[in-house]
């Protein structure tokens, strides 16, 4: 095999550490996309391998595939793994397999494993939790593992790193391997499947039985096959009378069989296996019908706690520092266009973004410490129940708390959800949850409303109401899900299942990696879009139509003839900031939203946040820094402090503050989730009646806490 482009397919169960393995050998060599043809977020890193005899080393591409029972898909994501590995002519389909085994529960395991040796590419086996299953009184013997089922067997901790070379040194001799292995069936084919396998062996030009047994079970979910192919195959079918459900029960009692001598031989106990004591006295609270909601609200009041408490000082200092800096390059550079643009447009925009930098770090942080402690599989389990009564179900969970973090990557995890009214119910509802681009803008505006006093000595009241925000989302997730549910036809039952993990204590460094990796997203994602809208912003705002801006300044001038300097030129700079393209547009759209308490430079910035939601801030430190006394520079929070309405009374009362809050939490206003939707939908009804739904109902919870607070 030519060292080149080698590709290594992981592929395990849920839970048996196939993404720590891949972050163990990828390390920070890695990157995300889409696999080809489908919306399934696709992980693949890289690895230096070492050459034998001397020979140069070489690069090996490691694929890391949705995790799967059986090759046998029951939803959309598992569907890959077989649309890949069935299909030589894919671009993915790799030189070998790793199969990660949980050795705690290895007869489970090794199904899925006995199914992908049974394709007939090169396969290894990396037994991974071998702690675990010692905690259970279980050994595995590695040897006599390798022996029974002819492949490379390697122990392995992929939490710690231990056993990686080992596996390195197993890829390395399995894709020099110059010969084809020897392979060992695992399932013999009976009654009339021969006939039929020959036959679909020589239509296919095939020279595997248990990939042609697949061509039979699985056509119609092959996306490489046309459909005169499948039709050809359904009319074999019915030739052999094949009974695709008895074939599959059938195969999997016979796997079964197989696989308990191999187990016999090769795993010891000593007495009775369970989990570890700590996991089960944990449970018994976590899963409690009582405790266990008590614990999870609690975790979540820390969570909001943790992100204003923690952040404060980080985030005053780069918000002081940010002015600071604003305020130096305005001194250093000329007078002109180029400063303007660059310390007013360029850097206040930006300024606006990375004072959130901290929290966002906090939240990703603490987040990915629940999932590697195991404690996100306990909420998924608790709250099955009450998913299930707003037409959900446990899996549902998984997006909506990944929607915490971004509702694109959120709404792309709906394809583990097999019922097809589950997942289009979860797709609609998911945006609601409370995502990081609306942390910058809760956090400004709490900032300016709420005191940072504490509630029963311990509890931060700015935490309290962000909890509470992030609650409303929740609430309004579930009760517009139940509401569809009413409309929605369900076709088909949903199901939950899902293997419960120990505990374990989070690897810190892949938490690190896990902040690093959020907030450098964050930042170059969202940066790239203010970026762009704080030039186009800045342009808008300091040009427009014919004389109307010098018109305004000339009336300004005219009317204060004995004010003080300062005092002229702020007013100077509101007026043209009023009479310039931005300002006309804003004073546009400010009948529709007035009622909301919101005036024509808060309109400036709803309209502009429709491309991301966290350019809101972004573009109010643009449009401020703008209509406000150029040579004082302020931090973001002191800007909004000052600004009026016309009246001349503060412009962020707390019932405009809250008219915002409430706005943002329901309002779907980002193109990136409107377009996955599209995507995952298959159409533009869906995206359209979700956009309809949340922004009607954004802006009648809007205009109801402000008419009340008012």
């Amino acid at each position: 095999m030519k060292q080149e482009n080698i590709k290594i397919a992981l592929v395990g169960n849920p839970n048996a550490g196939k993404s720590t393995l891949f972050n163990a050998l990828t390390g920070l060599r890695q990157k995300t996309g889409n696999f080809p043809g489908v919306t399934v977020e696709k992980k693949s890193g890289t690895f230096r391998l070492s050459g034998s005899n001397g020979e140069q080393g070489f690069d090996v591409t490691v694929v890391d595939l949705p995790g799967t029972y059986s090759v046998y898909p029951k939803s959309a994501d598992e569907g890959v793994v077989m649309d890949i590995l069935a299909n030589p002519n894919h671009p993915d389909y790799p030189a070998a397999v790793i199969v990660v085994a949980d050795a705690s529960n290895l007869q489970r395991n090794l199904l899925l494993f006995t199914e992908i040796n049974d394709l007939g590419i090169p396969t290894i086996l990396a037994l991974n939790m071998l702690d675990v299953a010692a905690s259970m009184k279980l050994t595995v013997n590695a040897v006599q593992l390798a022996m029974q089922l002819n492949v490379p067997v390697v122990k392995i901790n992929a939490r710690t790193g231990e056993g990686i070379p080992n596996l390195q040194e197993a890829v390395r001799q399995v894709v020099e391997r110059t010969e084809k292995p020897e392979l060992k069936y695992f399932y013999a084919p009976k009654g009339n499947e021969p006939a039929l396998i020959d036959e679909v062996k020589e239509l296919h030009d095939l020279d595997n039985d248990y990939v042609a047994l697949q061509y039979v079970c699985q056509h119609d979910n092959f996306s490489f096959l046309a459909q005169p192919v499948r039709a050809k195959l359904d009319a074999l079918i019915e030739k052999y009378g094949f009974d695709e459900t008895g074939f599959l029960a059938d195969e999997t009692i016979a796997r079964y069989e197989t696989i308990k001598p191999i187990i016999a031989k090769s795993v010891k106990s000593e007495g009775a296996t369970e989990q570890p004591l700590w996991t089960r006295k944990l449970d018994k609270i976590l899963l409690h019908p009582i405790w266990g909601y008590v614990t999870f609200a609690l975790i979540l009041m820390v969570i909001f706690q943790a992100i204003f408490a923690w952040a404060s000082y980080p985030m005053d200092w780069l918000d002081e520092n940010t002015a600071l800096l604003i305020a130096w390059t305005k001194e250093i550079l000329p007078k002109g266009v180029l400063n303007d643009l660059l310390t007013d447009g360029v850097m206040a925009g930006i300024g606006g973004v990375i004072i959130f930098i901290p929290q966002i770090a906090i939240l990703f942080g603490l987040v990915s410490v629940l999932e590697e402690s195991g404690y996100m599989a306990r909420v998924m389990v608790i709250m099955d129940k009450i998913m299930r009564r707003f037409g959900l179900n446990g899996r549902s969970v998984v997006p909506l708390i990944s929607g915490v973090a971004c509702a694109v990557p959120a709404i792309m995890t709906t394809r583990s959800i097999s019922s097809r009214h589950e997942r289009l119910l979860t797709i609609l509802v998911t945006p609601i949850m409370s995502c990081s681009a609306r942390l910058p803008i809760y956090s400004i505006l709490i900032a300016l409303i709420i005191p940072s006093t504490k509630v029963l000595g311990i509890f931060n009241m700015q935490g309290l109401v962000l909890f509470g925000l992030y609650f409303l989302g929740l609430i309004g997730a579930l009760a517009s899900a139940w509401l569809m549910s009413l409309f929605i036809k369900r076709t088909e039952p949903g199901y939950f299942m899902l293997e419960m993990p120990t505990f374990k204590m989070p690897r810190w460094g892949h938490v690190g990696f896990m902040m690093y990796d959020s907030v450098k997203s964050f930042v170059l994602e969202a940066g790239k879009v203010i970026l762009a809208i704080s030039i186009i912003l800045w342009v808008l705002s300091s040009y427009g139509p014919g004389d109307h801006m010098k018109a305004a300044e000339q009336k300004v001038v005219s009317a204060m003839p004995q004010a003080p300097e300062q005092e002229v030129a702020a007013a100077i700079a509101s007026a043209r900031l009023e009479s310039s393209y931005a300002g006309n547009f804003g004073r546009f759209i400010e009948p529709a939203i007035r009622p909301l308490g919101y005036d024509w430079k808060i309109g400036i910035a709803l309209l502009a946040s429709f491309a991301a939601r966290e350019v809101f801030v972004g573009t109010m430190a643009t449009i401020y820094s703008i209509s406000g006394d150029s040579e004082d520079v302020l931090t973001v929070k002191e800007r909004l402090v000052q600004e009026k309405n016309d009246q001349g009374g503060p412009m962020y009362t707390p019932a405009v503050c809250y008219s915002l809050l409430i706005f943002y939490v329901f309002a779907m206003m980002c193109m990136s989730t409107i377009a996955v939707v599209y995507r995952e939908t298959h159409g533009w009804k869906w995206p359209l009646i979700q956009l309809g739904y949340l922004m009607a109902l954004a802006y009648v919870s809007a205009f109801a806490v402000y008419q009340i607070m008012s």
